[in-house]
């Protein structure tokens, strides 16, 4: 548009339009440009737009800019990284129980499946690669055969004569080529008797340890076998439990697989109800079923062994000489510098140290060896023994 040079043009003041809270500054340009003060000067600061903001504007801006969150993001990556870890731990595994399986060894399918299916945990991984037939005729195939013959309890007698030169208690490391233990040799069998937790209930038992220190014993391994499946109930006995004459789990028309003590202080093995065991003039005893613990010796014969004579896994023993002695044997499992025990191999140990008759206790997580205030094998429950409802102490 252009405008004669002797025509007046209105000038329009923009300060009416401008709202006061503007990007503009609304400070007094000329007083601001008059103030010479390093400290005014340095107070304020220009935006791209113009803006000049205190130090306290800017820092308030800045408090509104979003963050990212340190610990999140760290935590996140942690996260990621043990959700690898996992997944990838995870296939590894099932690939090698796969080879187990599945490979051409049959002999590492049939360890793979009578290890994992004597624990209720992971019993169930053996139904992954076979099907319920396969792994019953593993079971039928490896094992030790069950018997009908009770302990002759004329064949152990005990030395009346005390042999200063053998100690009382003597505790022997025992290796193999997949375990290691601890075998605990009792000079007095009158020593040996069960303890219990007192009131069988459905709920938990307790450890070896505790029930030691209740009765002021000095030793003892966990004893008979309990409820434990669908349903665990650590503190509930399975089968016939005696202590002192006295039953306290059972009933008098079921035969027990028994393992006990007499009152002339001789371990008797044999399928027996309450009535046989009461004849058999037995003090003290629990029960546990042949395929979880099979009698290993029988008045000094080795039972008949199937196979590999069982998985490996913890195990616990109880076995007597023929001059009296209690052995008391633990086996350490499920652990890099000890795999665990056949049912085979705790038969070969007890007639090493010339066990007369002897029978498996219950394994896995249940296997513990307490000896003077403590546990002397290593558990293989991270969190420490199990609880159960009945041992074997020794006085």
């Amino acid at each position: 548009m252009m405008y004669d040079n002797d025509e007046e043009v209105e000038l329009i003041d923009i300060t009416e339009y401008m709202d006061q809270d503007s990007t503009y500054d609304s400070y007094n340009h000329d007083s601001y440009n008059n103030d010479t003060s390093s400290e005014r000067r340095g107070s304020l600061d220009k935006s791209p737009l113009g803006r000049k903001y205190t130090k306290t504007e800017k820092d308030s801006r800045k408090d509104m800019t979003p963050k990212r969150n340190g610990a999140g993001v760290w935590a996140g990556r942690v996260c990621a990284t043990l959700g690898v870890t996992v997944l990838a731990l995870v296939v590894f595994l099932y690939g090698v129980m796969a080879i187990l399986c599945l490979g051409p060894s049959k002999t590492a399918r049939t360890q793979f499946v009578l290890s994992v299916q004597e624990t209720s945990a992971i019993g169930g991984l053996a139904r992954l690669f076979c099907s319920e037939q396969e792994i019953q005729e593993i079971k039928n195939k490896n094992s030790i055969k069950d018997t009908n013959e009770t302990s002759d309890a004329s064949l152990v007698v005990i030395d009346s004569v005390d042999n200063e030169e053998v100690p009382d208690i003597q505790v022997i490391d025992v290796k193999g080529a997949t375990y290691k233990g601890k075998l605990m040799i009792v000079k007095d069998p009158s020593r040996l008797f069960v303890g219990t937790i007192g009131e069988f209930v459905e709920g938990n038992g307790t450890s070896v340890a505790r029930m030691a220190k209740k009765y002021d014993a000095i030793a003892g391994i966990n004893g008979g076998e309990f409820v434990d499946g669908e349903t665990t109930w650590t503190g509930m006995p399975v089968g016939l439990v005696m202590v002192d004459g006295k039953v306290l789990n059972g009933n008098s028309s079921t035969t027990y697989h028994v393992t006990g003590i007499t009152y002339d202080n001789k371990l008797v093995v044999g399928n027996m109800t309450e009535d046989e065991a009461k004849n058999n003039n037995i003090r003290d005893c629990v029960s546990i079923s042949s395929s979880i613990g099979p009698f290993l010796v029988v008045n000094g014969n080795p039972q008949d062994v199937s196979g590999i004579g069982g998985g490996i896994n913890p195990r616990t023993a109880i076995g007597q000489t023929a001059d009296g002695s209690i052995l008391l044997l633990a086996i350490d499992g499920r652990m890099a510098n000890s795999l665990g025990a056949s049912f085979s191999d705790l038969q070969d140990i007890m007639l090493q140290y010339g066990a007369v008759n002897a029978s498996t206790m219950d394994g896995g997580t249940s296997t513990q060896m307490y000896y003077d205030g403590e546990i002397i094998n290593t558990p293989y429950l991270p969190s420490g023994p199990r609880s159960c409802p009945t041992s074997f102490l020794i006085k």
